[in-house]
């Protein structure tokens, strides 16, 4: 929990120490490995050894983790093997449950990639799964991963996270252009039950992009999928 409250208000190398140790505690956790590789990899412009080290250990454990698979063909696209990063993103698409997570960043991925470097993956791509929700993709906090932080006292455990989360706040008012951001904060505020903040992170979201429609549609879509009452 504490790896990824630092991942999600920027602190990339106190997010990888976090995950490091979680690593060092419980070695055979797939996901320790992968999420201290995503950290490594999201804070370098090339290929991170210690993070390639991390997503082979992270896939010997679990062939199957996503995180793993997905950066493992990041670093391929920065090696310049473009082609076969694409080839394994979609596979990984293949196989991501409809609505999982990581679905809609993963088809953006890809589509951009292929557009940049003129590959073609028509009759490639899996359909798009109807109804796909406009938060999916935007990662944030969800009961089954405050409780995962069940050995930190409750009063410490909900201090954390309402920490990270007014960081995450604060970053949006000095970078208010960032819907994906918008949509993360508002997810936060309905998990920790703040309705209205939700609500009045909604409504800065959409002042924020006053003058781009598709912003605004998404970010009211998202609202309406939260449950965040109009206000």
């Amino acid at each position: 929990m504490l790896g990824w409250s630092y991942f999600e208000t920027g602190d990339l190398m106190g997010s990888a120490a976090a995950y490091r140790r979680a690593a060092q505690i419980e070695p055979e956790n797939a996901e320790n490995w992968s999420s201290l590789g995503e950290a490594l990899q999201t804070a370098s412009t090339d290929v991170s050894a210690e993070a390639a080290a991390a997503f082979e250990r992270a896939l010997k454990l679990d062939r199957t983790d996503p995180r793993a698979r997905y950066f493992t063909a990041v670093q391929k696209d920065l090696q310049g093997h473009h082609d076969a990063a694409v080839v394994d993103w979609i596979a990984l698409l293949r196989d991501t449950p409809a609505g999982a997570p990581w679905e809609a960043d993963l088809r953006r991925t890809i589509m951009q990639v292929a557009e940049k470097h003129h590959i073609d993956v028509s009759g490639q791509m899996p359909a798009m799964p109807q109804g796909v929700a406009a938060t999916a993709g935007i990662p944030g906090p969800t009961p089954e991963q405050l409780a995962a932080a069940s050995s930190i006292p409750p009063e410490q455990q909900s201090e954390m996270v309402k920490g990270m989360v007014e960081r995450l706040a604060n970053r949006l008012r000095q970078n208010p252009k960032d819907a994906d951001g918008w949509m993360r904060l508002m997810r936060s505020r309905m998990v920790l039950g703040q309705i209205e903040a939700a609500r009045e992170a909604h409504k800065s979201g959409l002042a924020a992009f006053k003058q781009d429609s598709a912003a605004r549609a998404k970010l009211d879509r998202a609202a309406r999928e939260l449950g965040i009452p109009p206000g």
